[in-house]
C-alpha cells in the first residue's frame, strides 16, 4: 500500500491520542541486574528492549533505536537489533537513529541497509556533507529521512545558530531539505531538538508542514508543554528515551516504564 511516512504518522496519532516516541538506548550498565543473570549481554538487551516495547506500545506511536547502543556489542549487536526491530509492532512506527551522512556511493549503500533489508520506516542523518549524501535515503518512498537541524544537545549551538546572510545555519539545512524532498519519493524531516524552542517556534512557522523530530523531552529538560505548543499542528513525534525505560532499576522496570509513558502521553497530549 502506497500510504506516506505523515499520513501513516497522522492515523497513529488519532488512533493512540499520541505523538510519543520512545527511545530505545540500552546502556548495559543500566539495565536491570536481574536481567543479566544466566545470559549473554545481547540477549538481556533484547530482553530490555522488548519488554519495553510490550510495556509501551498502547501509547507509542515510534520507537527510536539508537545503532550506537547496538554495533557496541560487537558481532552480536546486529543480531540483537534485527530481534528488537521485529518485536515493534505494524501499529508503531520505526526510526532508525544512525544519524548517517556519508558521500552519495556510501549514502546509497547506507540506505539500502536500513531501508531495504532492515525495513525501517525512518532515519536520521547529518547533513553536513549536502545534497548528495542525503538524496540516497530521500529515494525511497514512504519513507521520511529526519535531518539534524537545531539539536538539543549543548554542542548543538556551536554550528547551527551561526548566521549566514541573515538567517541561522538549520533555517538554510531546512530550507534544502525541503527542496530536495520535493524531488524525490521520501519525506524529508527534521530534527529539532525541545531544549530550543525559540528556534522550534521559528522552523515551524517557516516549514509548517514538515515532520518533526523532537528530542530531549524528560531527562534533557524540555517542557511537555512548551514543546507541543511550539510545534504546532504538524506531523510531531516527540522522543523520550531515559525518563521512559530507565524509570526503574528492578523487576518492575517495564511496568514502571510504561507508567512513565503513559503519563508522557498524557503531558504531551495530541
Amino acid at each position: 500500500m502506497n500510504v506516506s511516512f505523515s499520513s501513516k504518522l497522522a492515523a497513529l496519532r488519532l488512533k493512540k491520542s499520541s505523538v510519543l516516541c520512545v527511545g530505545l538506548d540500552p546502556d548495559p550498565s543500566k539495565i536491570p541486574v536481574h536481567l543479566l543473570t544466566d545470559s549473554t549481554l545481547s540477549s538481556a538487551v533484547v530482553r530490555f528492549c522488548t519488554s519495553i516495547i510490550e510495556a509501551t506500545e498502547t501509547v507509542a506511536v515510534a520507537y527510536k533505536i539508537n545503532f550506537a547502543f547496538f554495533e557496541a556489542l560487537g558481532d552480536s549487536g546486529m543480531s540483537a537489533l534485527r530481534e528488537v526491530l521485529q518485536a515493534i509492532p505494524e501499529t508503531s512506527l520505526s526510526i532508525a537513529d544512525a544519524k548517517r551522512g556519508d558521500i552519495g556511493n556510501s549514502a546509497s549503500f547506507y540506505a539500502q541497509s536500513v531501508y531495504e533489508d532492515l525495513g525501517f520506516d525512518s532515519i536520521t542523518l547529518s547533513p553536513y556533507m549536502g545534497k548528495d549524501s542525503i538524496t540516497p535515503f530521500l529515494s525511497f518512498a514512504n519513507t521520511c529521512s529526519f535531518v539534524l537541524a537545531r539539536t538539543s544537545n549543548p554542542g548543538g549551538a556551536d554550528f547551527q545558530n551561526m548566521m549566514v546572510d541573515g538567517k541561522p545555519l538549520y533555517i538554510h539545512v531546512a530550507s534544502k531539505v525541503e527542496q530536495w524532498a520535493r524531488e524525490c519519493q521520501g519525506e524529508g524531516g527534521l530534527v529539532v531538538g525541545a531544549t530550543d524552542i525559540e528556534s522550534m517556534v521559528h522552523l515551524r512557522t517557516s516549514f509548517p508542514k514538515a515532520p518533526f523530530l523532537i528530542p530531549g523531552v524528560g531527562s534533557q529538560g524540555g517542557s511537555a508543554k512548551d514543546v507541543m505548543d511550539a510545534a504546532g499542528s504538524g506531523p510531531v513525534l516527540i522522543n523520550s528515551s531515559r525518563a521512559i525505560i530507565y524509570a526503574s532499576s528492578g523487576p518492575d522496570f517495564a511496568k514502571r516504564a510504561s507508567e512513565v509513558a503513559h503519563q508522557t502521553q498524557q503531558d504531551l497530549g495530541s
